[in-house]
């Protein structure tokens, strides 16, 4: 689950680290008066949407008077902000933090995240701040410094300083960024975090140290330990088709291509899509129905992969162990007659009861694509989509 600036920068200051004094605002009124109650002569209007790159996108703007901060608000609400990471669709912008200027001396960079080889949490950092961490690590490796923190003691003060002396925090300001650094350690730990990133992290020029932005990630398995955290989560930023998935516990991201997919187990998953790359084809969707997968929510997968009219064509590859293929047989003949589906289907199926389901769905009557391999199920699916949009541009040419 992802949060908004703001709502980070709150458990931020809850947990000891500097953020900036700032207000949402849901209107252009609301935009306005939160800078009159900042007061200062200088503001800045954030895009509250969950993705990164936003400046670049015309997403954070820089305002001297009330009616700069005005102007902006009405142009900056209900925009389709494209960044990098939203893709060429964009996200509508619905909220935003008004915000004090600061008086930037140099950025900086923290994050935390799991080294999972490591098995502890990795605080990086680095002097290039204000930069996505992904271009550092690409051309400058040699300037993120890591440090690996002991999950019963934490991050201990010589590791803040060291860690800040490698970035380039002075001497004066050392004790500073020791704060911040393990306010943003703790707040990680504390709340269940997959990621807390500090992008930028700024020296200020009284020698402080402020986070200027924030982005957490929470583990979804642990939300039930922070209602507080949950009450934070904007359904306008999430896709409604991922919504809905969770509804019938399904794990669905849709994604860009034109086979949909539907497997029983992350990690199969992941090699089904990476089979079908193999052979040429694009996956649609990513949907793990997990080893309990009734009729229903196979058919609410079907459901689901449908609704996406990009999705030319579904591949159903089972692993039968918890999850029976006649099981996983019944459902998929339930929800091929549910949704009439009108698409290629392909089922590759492997484990208990495999011959009865192959037998189900062989007697069904559906024009059902049978396949024994990953790479045959692949072919076959990838050479359904193909000759289906052969035949519809046949079609098109001779209307």
């Amino acid at each position: 689950m992802k949060i908004h600036e703001y709502q980070a920068k709150e458990i931020l200051r809850r947990f000891g680290v500097p953020v900036p004094r700032g207000e949402p605002a849901f209107s252009v009124a609301e935009a306005v008066d939160a800078a009159r109650r900042l007061g200062g002569p200088v503001w800045v209007v954030k895009a509250q949407i969950h993705a990164g790159g936003r400046g670049k996108g015309g997403g954070v703007r820089l305002a001297r008077s009330l009616e700069e901060v005005r102007a902006h608000a009405q142009d900056m609400l209900g925009m389709r902000l494209v960044t990098h990471q939203t893709g060429a669709h964009g996200q509508t912008v619905r909220r935003l933090l008004i915000e004090e200027g600061a008086d930037i001396r140099k950025e900086l960079y923290a994050g935390l995240v799991l080294d999972r080889s490591a098995q502890k949490i990795c605080l990086m950092a680095s002097s290039e701040g204000g930069v996505e961490i992904e271009e550092v690590a690409a051309h400058a490796p040699e300037k993120i410094h890591r440090v690996l923190i002991d999950p019963v003691g934490g991050l201990t003060d010589a590791q803040a300083e060291s860690l800040a002396r490698h970035i380039g925090v002075p001497d004066a300001s050392l004790g500073a960024a020791r704060q911040a650094l393990q306010g943003l350690s703790r707040a990680y730990w504390e709340c269940d975090a997959t990621l807390a990133e500090v992008n930028p992290l700024v020296l200020t020029g009284d020698g402080g140290i402020v986070a200027l932005d924030a982005k957490f990630n929470f583990d979804a398995n642990a939300l039930y330990r922070h209602p507080e955290l949950v009450a934070l989560r904007d359904m306008d930023e999430e896709d409604p088709a991922e919504i809905e998935a969770s509804k019938f516990d399904l794990s669905y991201i849709q994604l860009d291509g034109n086979i949909g997919c539907l497997v029983n187990g992350a990690g199969l998953a992941m090699a089904t899509m990476d089979t079908i790359k193999l052979y040429g084809g694009t996956p649609a969707n990513f949907l793990d129905v997990g080893g309990g997968a009734t009729v229903e929510k196979v058919t609410e997968a079907f459901k689901l992969m449908l609704h996406n009219p990009d999705c030319k064509a579904i591949l159903v590859n089972i692993f039968g162990g918890i999850m029976k293929c006649d099981t996983i047989a019944e459902g998929v003949i339930a929800a091929s007659r549910a949704v009439r589906l009108a698409v290629p289907l392909v089922v590759r199926m492997k484990g208990t009861n495999e011959e009865l389901g192959r037998r189900m769905l062989a007697e069904s009557g559906l024009p059902i694509i049978s396949a024994d391999t990953m790479a045959e199920a692949a072919q076959r699916v990838v050479a359904a989509v193909s000759g289906a949009a052969g035949a519809a541009a046949l079609a098109g040419g001779r209307a």
